[in-house]
């Protein structure tokens, strides 16, 4: 029986819609009083399932929608159903253990599991890539992403088994939190996210040999760059200089790409839904601020007041995973009619997004006047105001999704 991944994509974006319930909860309980909450246990929660549950899930799904179209018809391997109902299983395990007794035997035992159906869906979509009928712009993003997904497990087994050991060494702690983040985001999720766009920047006419360029400039530059996120551990001068050169890297695959967007903008235009390609555009200047700040961070003194104030990382983390992969993958979905929405769906994927710009806003801003000791009255029940509308946003697109005829 073939997969139905028109129901897997709305499984992920349930997914997404109990993410930002958790964030509503989580700014609650920071704004007013929720005792019975313990905040780390539920942020554990809340951030295994977003990247599992949501994330994770989409690109499982957006990949294997693909692959499909590659193979002309022809089933996917049965194996898929179980990894996507495995990552399901290892998601909802995680959302459920780690608000009881954050990093225990259970959440573990969970978060090993991601990681292995992580592995097995790496191996399997690598061996189904090669029996492609024919080689594709996007196949070498794809597998990059795939093996920094691989490579990132590191990071998780290493904090793991800090956590579970209690012996917690914080630069150690901090440098396998950012291993991981950083590969999950900047390879995993970007490189994945990338594959796709590709596949239909060739369809709208850019030239294979320009996409070859853009993956080489930022497949160069991923290892390197892990090093923006551990600048404040005194860094040698040869990592400096390589992550300086990361960073150029990285504007110069930006622009490259800002360039052929620009030039093919009625051709790709043609090939998009309006909302799609609206929020996949939002997606891309997100991103292009992403570059600028992560430009900016190589400079001691700016990176040393980034990694400072707790607001101005989190901003930065919910930049990358909101503003830019979501958005993305929303697009993505929409763009391509993976997914189709009714008036008050559209109304709904509207709302989210404003939610996510003022949610941005609030928390620069709350960093920032950090910088200068300045106390912003009510700002965090202005930002669980931001959490509410992207609840209500996400909301509003889960239940204005069309029924498929798949």
């Amino acid at each position: 029986m073939p997969i139905n991944l028109h129901r897997w994509f709305r499984v992920s974006l349930i997914n997404l819609l109990i993410v930002a319930l958790l964030g509503v909860v989580l700014r609650y309980k920071i704004a007013f009083y929720l005792p019975f909450v313990h905040q780390k246990s539920l942020l554990h929660g809340h951030s295994h399932y977003a990247f599992t549950g949501w994330i994770t899930m989409a690109l499982m799904a957006l990949l294997l929608r693909h692959l499909q179209n590659r193979q002309h018809g022809r089933p996917l391997h049965k194996i898929y159903s179980w990894l996507l109902w495995g990552n399901l299983l290892a998601a909802v395990g995680m959302l459920i253990s780690f608000p009881i007794q954050g990093y225990g035997a259970v959440s573990i035992s969970f978060s090993s599991l991601a990681v292995l159906v992580s592995y097995v869906f790496a191996w399997q979509y690598w061996v189904d890539l090669k029996k492609a009928a024919s080689p594709n712009v996007s196949d070498q993003w794809f597998r990059a992403s795939l093996f920094f997904s691989v490579i990132s497990s590191l990071g998780a087994f290493s904090l793991a088994a800090m956590m579970a050991t209690k012996s917690v060494n914080q630069e150690w702690y901090l440098a396998s939190e950012y291993y991981f983040l950083h590969f999950q985001y900047n390879g995993w999720f970007f490189f994945a996210c990338m594959g796709l766009v590709a596949s239909r920047l060739f369809d709208a006419g850019v030239p294979p040999q320009i996409l070859q360029r853009i993956f080489w400039l930022f497949a160069l530059a991923a290892v390197p760059a892990y090093f923006l996120s551990t600048l404040w551990a005194n860094l040698h001068l040869v990592l400096y200089i390589l992550t300086i050169i990361a960073v150029i890297l990285q504007i110069i695959g930006w622009i490259k790409l800002a360039s052929i967007v620009l030039k093919y903008k009625t051709a790709i235009r043609e090939q998009c839904t309006a909302l799609g390609g609206t929020l996949l555009l939002l997606s891309f200047i997100a991103f292009s601020i992403k570059i600028i700040l992560q430009s900016g961070s190589v400079i001691p003194v700016m990176s040393t007041l980034a990694f400072g104030f707790r607001p101005i990382v989190i901003g930065y983390l919910h930049l990358v995973l909101l503003a830019v992969t979501s958005l993305c993958i929303i697009g993505l979905m929409l763009a391509y009619r993976k997914i189709a929405l009714n008036k008050p769906g559209r109304a709904g994927a509207y709302i989210f997004t404003a939610g996510i710009i003022i949610n941005e806003l609030l928390l620069m801003t709350q960093g920032l006047a950090g910088m200068y000791y300045i106390a912003l009255p009510h700002i965090n029940e202005w930002l669980f105001g931001a959490a509410l509308i992207m609840f209500s946003g996400i909301f509003m697109l889960n239940i204005g999704i069309k029924k498929s005829k798949e």
